[in-house]
């Protein structure tokens, strides 16, 4: 079964607070490459899931609760709600071309597509239960649902708003990239492995296994490199080939790590972990990559957003009210949030 991001987060959190605590109080031998420069605050729904950078219209849309919000990243504010979806938003795609984005409902197994205008609501797609990451393909111009439980992928045509193909996997699945040039990448939880999609045939022509990781939840590419980055809930990064599929290298990262990020001009993959901590790997080429030190984030900030011209990172994170012990053996901790206290973290990058 796909460990989800709740789940994920809890265990995170009980299990690495002493450790982001005993990082913080380090002293750093040099500069860190990031500082927090600003909070965004998001109103209620401290259920929260991806943040999606849209550099077309310089905003970044957050999934939280039963609706997205949408905040203009120029001035920090919040310029627009979608929703309400009562089953929960998860991933967020947008294809300026089309006048539309789309999200989810994960409880009901549709995807909803939005005006970038009015952000109303205009049209609901059936797609699978689960449905969780959305990325938007420019070399099809598709948009691509990823059902997590599921194991399945829906195809979308922004043209029409309508579902044109399911993908079937077979495992589970967690978040996906693509590399502008007709492959999209999904992070196969339950394998261990990456799903390589044919994003023209709609169709997977390739299993990349990834022995040294358990349950990939964050994935990232460099595309120019043929690179592929997936941080794995054992606390490690794999640096995957994209094109045969060869594990190249891993690298440490923190715990709860649910989002990953790779930073073009800065060469940097990066990784942000639910326990509170940034990490980031430098590319050093295509072969070789060193870890620099970590930054402390805020405990629960566990996805990750990135504006690719400015490097500028977006973080949602809430404050924790308190963790309580799972009820069963085996199952999950509870984690209650303070109400009202889901903000957007900005990260800027040192140089």
């Amino acid at each position: 079964m796909v460990w989800n991001r709740t789940g994920l987060l809890a265990l995170g959190l009980l299990t690495s607070i002493a450790m982001a605590q005993g990082a913080a109080a380090q002293p750093q031998s040099q500069p860190l490459p990031y500082q927090l420069v600003k909070t965004i605050p998001l109103g209620p729904g401290e259920r929260w899931d991806y943040a999606t950078f849209d550099s077309n219209q310089n905003r970044i849309y957050v999934a939280h609760g039963d609706h997205v919000t949408a905040v203009d990243a120029g001035s920090g504010t919040v310029i627009g709600q979608i929703g309400p979806l009562p089953g929960g938003t998860h991933g967020i795609a947008v294809s300026l071309k089309d006048g539309t984005g789309l999200t989810d409902d994960g409880e009901a197994g549709m995807a909803a597509a939005f005006d970038l205008n009015s952000f109303k609501i205009v049209k609901q797609i059936a797609t699978a239960k689960d449905a969780d990451g959305i990325i938007y393909d420019p070399a099809s111009r598709h948009v691509f649902v990823i059902n997590g439980d599921s194991g399945s992928v829906t195809v979308i045509d922004p043209k029409s708003d309508t579902a044109i193909a399911n993908i079937a996997v077979g495992a589970g699945l967690e978040a996906g990239d693509v590399d502008g040039r007709g492959k999209l990448f999904v992070d196969g939880a339950e394998m261990h492995d990456i799903v390589v999609i044919d994003t023209a045939a709609n169709k997977v022509v390739a299993h990349y296994p990834m022995p040294g990781c358990e349950r990939p939840h964050g994935i990232a590419i460099d595309p120019v490199a043929r690179r592929v980055f997936a941080t794995c809930i054992n606390k490690v990064m794999v640096v995957v080939d994209a094109d045969t599929g060869r594990n190249v290298a891993t690298l440490p990262i923190g715990t709860g790590s649910d989002g990953a990020a790779f930073d073009a001009k800065r060469k940097l993959a990066l990784s942000s972990n639910g326990e509170g901590t940034l990490s980031v790997i430098r590319e050093i080429d295509a072969d070789h990559y060193v870890a620099l030190p970590g930054v402390i984030t805020q405990r629960s900030a566990r996805t990750i957003a990135i504006d690719p011209a400015t490097g500028r990172l977006y973080l949602p994170a809430a404050d924790i009210a308190r963790i309580d012990p799972a009820a069963t053996p085996g199952a999950r901790p509870h984690v209650t949030w303070v109400p009202g206290s889901l903000r957007l973290l900005v990260l800027e990058p040192a140089s």
